[in-house]
């Protein structure tokens, strides 16, 4: 048969007639069949690498044969030995512009959220090739390669003895600059976070200047430069933080975000770093995650009269939605665990989806989002629905696909919470509107809005009287004087007194702790026909508000100073 090929041709072309002792001599014979077997591999091996070429050309991810390509360690390690096998797939080449990723069936949707995840940590573009099962034997057998170490522990121990020690050295800023004259990289960041700790900080912020390494402190809402660091001690210190937070400590153009845990005596704090690159160096925040920090009540949140009987009967309904506004660090998301902690009984199941999970709470199921896996809050809201919950969470609602799905679910039979953003609570339903959420389906669904701001509350040690300018006395005055009835019976029983921060040895500048003012308007027969007739500027749902007895947060904030609580200052520093 023309172009067949005998097996005697496939090993080396035709044999001579061996000699007849040659059939009985155990070393030729051997060496006939080694041969003969070799070249069936060979055969074997070809066939196979071809039907995978011809796989990789209808799935139209490229084939390529990784028996002989260079494989670097660090390309092994972006993939766990544990996890290429389960989806029988490699990470074959890996740099901070590109990730190749092999696999056994790339079209496998795990394989495809894998090759985006790695790239995303790097922070780098992928591309998926089909391989042969033979290649990825080949990269599983060079694990062995890499160099067996211990795995870092992404934590920080403070043990009791040395926090005691932090907290008693560190009583203000000054002492706290004095820990660092002969620290060692590992205690800088031990001093930092213990430091930070006992100053009552919510988020560290390091970053690099021309002359030196300033640290800096968020007190009461307010950064305040805590201490300055020699250049030198940068790079190490970064490192360290980076090495504990699961950051790549190689990429240093980009922004990365990570976490880690401070292993405390009295309880956990979680901390969440993120960093982004300056032209000094690298500039790192870190929010400090209290686990074990009590969550409030409304009542020691700041909210009273009025307001708070009206929010408690808005909770009280087992359906609709609130929703808290305000800029980034005014309260919101305190504001809504203040709820559920009213809310959280044990005939109610309440869900939340968060980013990131702020506070632990018993008996609350908590959910972390995650965007590089495409669990975003909308997808997150429609799983958590088939959950049967009565009460559900949104940590923020900032697209149409979440605002109609909680929209839906709260005239479903669903109560509903959570935060958008906008200056006041007179901006919500515009926000609403101009996402394109339809008015007579958000109507019925809103019960009620809390607009808030947090104020930092005078040092009751060192707080004194003191009179307002003439002309600040006069804005006051005309504030006051749109506050509705009974509240402003209520101001005119007060004393007419106002206090200044003056500053001691147990607060920050006059001030110590903070609280919040508020203006909450209840969604009635007035606002939702306003809705329903088109008139949803922000300026029309504020008139409507205030005509129907709801206090602004400047009007509150005033009340609040004049029960000497903060000071007028600070009421204006946050609402204007």
């Amino acid at each position: 048969m023309p172009g067949h090929q005998s097996i005697e041709d496939l090993i080396g072309g035709k044999t001579k007639a061996a000699p007849s002792n040659a059939a009985q001599d155990p070393t030729t014979s051997g060496k006939v069949s080694a041969a003969f077997s070799k070249k069936m591999g060979e055969i074997e091996n070809k066939e196979t690498e071809l039907e995978t070429e011809r796989s990789a050309s209808i799935t139209g991810a490229p084939y390529i044969d990784l028996i002989k390509f260079p494989v670097s360690q660090y390309a092994l390690k972006q993939l766990p030995l544990e996890r290429a096998k389960e989806l029988q797939a490699v990470c074959f080449y890996a740099t901070q512009e590109e990730v190749r990723i092999g696999a056994i069936d790339p079209q496998d949707p795990d394989v495809i959220a894998l090759g985006e995840s790695i790239a995303h940590e790097i922070g780098a573009n992928q591309e998926l090739y089909t391989i042969s099962e033979r290649s990825l034997n080949r990269i599983i057998e060079l694990y062995k390669t890499l160099p067996d170490i211990k795995p870092i522990s992404k934590d920080v121990e403070i043990d009791g003895e040395e926090l005691a020690r932090i907290q008693e050295s560190v009583t203000d800023f000054e002492s706290f600059q004095g820990l660092f004259d002969e620290a060692s990289t590992t205690d800088l960041v031990t001093y930092i976070m213990g430091g930070a700790l006992k100053l009552g900080t919510s988020d560290v912020h390091i970053e690099a200047e021309e002359n030196g390494i300033v640290v800096r402190f968020r007190l009461d809402g307010i950064l305040q430069d805590a201490a300055i660091l020699p250049k030198a001690t940068f790079k190490k210190l970064v490192s360290r933080l980076k090495l504990v937070s699961g950051l790549k400590i190689n990429i240093t153009t980009k922004p990365q975000d990570g976490r880690f845990t401070v292993k405390m005596p009295d309880g956990d704090v979680d901390v969440r770093v993120s960093t982004i690159p300056t032209i000094y160096g690298e500039s790192i925040v870190m929010r400090l995650l209290v686990q074990n920090e009590q969550i409030m009540t409304l009542e020691s949140l700041g909210l009273r009269g009025r307001a708070y009987d009206q929010l408690k009967t808005e909770i009280d309904r087992p359906n609709g939605m609130i929703v808290t506004t305000g800029p980034t660090g005014s309260g919101k998301t305190t504001s809504l665990y203040a709820i559920m902690r009213m809310l959280n009984k044990p005939g109610v199941k309440i869900i939340t989806l968060e980013d990131p999970v702020e506070y632990k709470m018993e008996g609350v199921n908590q959910s972390q989002i995650d965007h590089s896996k495409d669990y975003t809050f909308a997808k997150g809201l429609r799983s958590m629905l088939r959950q049967d919950p009565d009460i559900a969470m949104v940590g923020e609602i900032r697209d149409i696909e979440t605002a109609e799905i909680a929209i839906q679910a709260s005239l479903t039979g669903h109560l509903i919470l959570s935060t958008i953003h906008t200056n006041d609570a007179f901006g919500a339903i515009p926000r609403f509107m101009s996402m394109g959420v339809k008015p007579f389906l958000l109507a019925p669904a809103l019960n009620c809005v809390i607009g808030q701001r947090l104020v930092r509350k005078l040092c009751t040690l060192c707080k004194e009287a003191s009179p307002l300018e003439a002309k600040l006395q006069e804005k006051v005055n005309t504030v006051m004087a749109e506050l509705p009835e009974p509240e402003k019976s209520e101001v005119a029983a007060m004393e007419q007194v106002f206090y200044a921060p003056k500053g001691c040895d147990k607060c920050n500048e006059g001030y110590k702790g903070r609280l919040g003012i508020y203006e909450i308007f209840v969604v009635n027969e007035a606002i939702e026909k306003a809705v329903l007739d088109g008139q949803v500027a922000e300026y029309d749902i504020r008139r409507i508000a205030i005509e129907n007895g709801t206090v602004t947060m400047v009007q509150d904030g005033i009340i609040k100073a004049l029960l000497g609580d903060t000071s007028i200052e600070e009421v204006y520093r946050v609402t204007e």
